[in-house]
């Protein structure tokens, strides 16, 4: 029982920590789990950590958000933003359902590709990191629609495990001339709506396999989430904005090289 609270704990840990910077949370949890041995029936302990994650954005973008939508018939900078946000997730909607069966039966159970998209990821950030075109828009809520369309494009090359959502939001968002600060927060926004409809899907989709008996598990993996990915929004706009994407890089390198040598030495 204590192991397997441990383990909960660090899973939530490995999300909070991780949901919001382009690293990929879903591969390090993958990756977590095969190393711990730690399963649960239907995935029913990764899927509702997640939720702790968008409560965490939630909570720290209640007044902004409270603004945006209670102004929006009114304001045509507020029903903008709206606008730009659901065109940006309405890729994600197409892909997530037409390929939902393909991604979870094949590319969730292969822990060798995680760990190869996390050093090819860390690559491509390194590089779009140093040659990042002039800024044109340092605003996330001011991003042309056609701009944030694209976006959602690139975010539909997460449902890959190892890609990262935020990851590649991001770059797509910095390619296509997003200031730093600016991608990194469009990809906060765009994650409210894309986590909360994965979420949502997942559990119907697997409604006849959910197992919610280890409840303490999964409540100590949401808190821990919860709380881990408070802090991480809240430190991460000013690190990028400072320093960039580099550390992110090197991190998914790291990580990546270190789990491709232990699945291949057969742990």
């Amino acid at each position: 029982m204590a192991d397997q609270t441990f383990a909960a704990a660090f899973l939530g840990l490995l999300e909070g920590l991780t949901e919001f910077i382009p690293v990929s949370s879903t591969g390090h949890l993958l990756l977590a789990g095969h190393f711990l041995g730690f399963e649960s029936a239907g995935k029913t302990f990764e899927v509702v950590i997640q939720l702790g994650a968008v409560l965490a954005i939630l909570t720290l973008y209640a007044a902004r958000l409270w603004a945006v939508f209670s102004t929006v018939g009114r304001d045509p900078a507020a029903g903008r933003f709206v606008v730009s946000v659901l065109l940006a997730f309405a890729p994600a909607v197409v892909v997530g359902v037409l390929a939902h069966g393909f991604i979870k039966a094949v590319l969730f159970e292969s822990p060798q590709l995680i760990a190869v998209m996390l050093i090819l990821g860390g690559v491509v950030l390194l590089f779009i990191d140093r040659l990042v075109p002039l800024a044109l828009h340092e605003d996330a809520m001011t991003i042309p629609f056609g701009k944030a369309l694209a976006i959602g494009g690139f975010q539909c090359l997460a449902m890959v495990p190892g890609v990262s959502r935020s990851g590649a939001t991001i770059v797509g968002a910095l390619m296509l001339g997003v200031g730093k600060r600016a991608a990194a927060e469009f990809s906060f926004f765009l994650s409210m709506p894309t986590m909360a409809a994965a979420v949502a899907f997942d559990l119907y989709k697997n409604r006849d396999t959910l197992d919610f008996s280890a409840v303490s598990e999964i409540a100590v993996g949401f808190v821990v989430a919860f709380v881990t990915a408070v802090l991480v929004v809240r430190w991460v706009l000013g690190y990028v904005t400072r320093h960039g994407y580099a550390l992110f890089g090197w991190w998914r390198i790291i990580v990546g090289a270190v789990a491709l040598a232990a699945l291949t030495a057969g742990l």
